[in-house]
């Protein structure tokens, strides 16, 4: 087996920065100890919904983000008593260190049941049992009751005096939309229960419709309520209506006062302020939260694979908070959670691929309207269970790119390139042709592998001229038919 991705010595992060299998999405990172868990939802490969599976969680050494502990299904779809029957989802969650030690996740599931619930645990990745509603001092469920906004991406912070806020919410994605349900921002505090609200639901952020003269306009409030509090200012991530896109607003107080920041993250590789606006990757929606782990901010995002919107992957980019408290957009890489780049010798799998596109502008909807025209990741096999990972006997799926035709272009990025000559790629399908290599897109090419059809998985190399320093690594397929793509070689 071939070292991935560097020496022997050490192992470098990848994005997705979890076992290529695991489709853990709406990632909130928190720290807790020496360790950070990242709280997510969970797909299923190729699934048919959101969330199909119960809630896992991984952890990692704040000093080693390169290896992330698998520790197990920590709550399952049916323990809140308003789900037993195994129909519902479980959407989107956070979780806070309570005042009394104790850990508690919130959670909304689905549609069809508009009120948040909360779990309960001694340890921050144990077996969560189920504690019970966000409710009124009267029982009644926020999100159920007359004249309640849905209850939606719950996210919850404790601040320095004790005060404990909860936020939830989505809007319209479209004008059209508008008006329809009741929807909107919110945001309200919890007594020292976890689960009592002590002052009501109030509007925080504009939604679509509510924007014009805010400064808000373009980026209104869609989903995905994520708080954090830095250097003494309160940060609220959230998602656009673009889908795409993760903004942020900032204010002096954590309950209003809110004005817009900017875009952190575009899964769809969008920059907020060009002109141009073709996206980069087949997109959907992105949810997902900022951590400080071991003195340094990241933004935790997803990207969409397997040609849907319900097989979504976690991944992390390392973002920069300026003097004057402004965040500057970031952009998808290959391994975002590492200080450097990563090493531009040895084996690197496909699927840690940042944009991933053909020839022609990317489709809006990865879900209705991508069908077999571009490239897109995937894996063999069924969904996998990480629990099974661990059993000799067991090999786990490989993700892979496929449906790689004439004019698809894959990008991988950072690369610390020191006398790199060499590349191999390894490839199966009935393609005839070429993968040019070059370092930006539209540029000279550096080099060229030439392919050939084959059934199985075969290594095909090309020499390359590739400048000493920090380099991107785009391979550009040329030729007919139709090619899957699995790895490939720096040597």
């Amino acid at each position: 087996m071939r070292k991935q991705g560097g020496n022997e010595k050490k192992k470098y992060a990848l994005n997705p920065y979890l076992p290529e299998y695991e489709y853990i999405p709406d990632g909130e990172p928190h720290v807790f100890g020496d360790r950070v868990y990242v709280y997510g939802s969970h797909d299923r490969l190729k699934g048919e919904k959101f969330c199909m599976n119960d809630y896992v969680c991984y952890s990692a050494d704040v000093h080693d983000l390169a290896n992330w502990r698998y520790e197990g299904v920590i709550y399952t779809r049916t323990q809140d008593p308003r789900m037993a029957d195994g129909t519902h989802q479980l959407w989107a969650p956070d979780v806070v260190r309570g005042k009394d030690g104790r850990y508690y996740l919130y959670y909304c599931p689905d549609e069809k049941i508009r009120s948040i619930g909360v779990a309960v645990c001694n340890i921050p990745a144990g077996k969560y049992e189920f504690y019970g509603i966000v409710q009124d001092k009267n029982g009644g469920y926020i999100g159920e009751r007359e004249g309640d906004t849905i209850a939606f991406d719950p996210g919850v912070f404790i601040d320095d005096d004790g005060s404990i806020y909860l936020y939830s919410g989505n809007g319209p994605i479209k004008e059209a939309h508008i008006g329809k349900e009741p929807k909107g921002s919110r945001v309200m505090q919890l007594a020292d229960d976890m689960m009592t609200i002590i002052t009501e639901p109030k509007k925080l952020l504009p939604m679509l419709g509510e924007a014009q003269g805010t400064g808000f306009e373009g980026h209104e409030f869609f989903e995905a309520s994520s708080i954090r509090k830095i250097n003494g200012k309160y940060y609220l991530v959230y998602s656009s209506p673009s889908l795409h896109e993760l903004c942020y607003a900032v204010s002096d107080r954590p309950d209003g006062g809110y004005t817009y920041g900017g875009v952190l993250i575009s899964n769809a590789e969008i920059k907020e302020h060009s002109q141009d606006k073709t996206p980069l990757n087949c997109y959907g929606n992105n949810h997902g939260g900022m951590e400080c782990i071991d003195g340094n901010y990241y933004i935790f995002y997803h990207r969409q694979t397997n040609r849907t919107m319900y097989s979504r992957q976690g991944c992390a980019e390392k973002i920069q908070i300026l003097e004057d408290g402004s965040i500057p957009q970031v952009e998808m890489t290959s391994g975002g959670l590492n200080q450097e780049p990563l090493p531009g010798k040895g084996v690197y799998p496909a699927y840690c691929v940042c944009n991933l596109h053909g020839r022609g502008p990317q489709e809006i909807s990865l879900l209705k309207n991508m069908g077999d025209k571009y490239p897109y990741l995937t894996q063999d096999g069924e969904d996998f269970d990480r629990a099974l990972a661990d059993k000799p006997s067991v090999i786990p799926p490989r993700m892979y790119i496929t449906n790689c035709m004439d004019g698809t272009v894959a990008v991988f990025r950072y690369f610390g390139c020191k006398d790199l000559r060499k590349i191999s790629i390894t490839v199966r399908g009935d393609a005839q042709g070429k993968f040019v290599v070059r370092t930006t897109e539209g540029s000279a090419a550096v080099g060229e592998i030439q392919i050939a059809p084959t059934e199985d998985w075969t290594a095909f190399s090309g020499d390359v001229h590739i400048a000493d320093g920090k380099q991107a690594i785009i391979f550009c397929y040329e030729g007919s038919g139709r090619v899957d793509f699995l790895e490939f070689e720096l040597g």
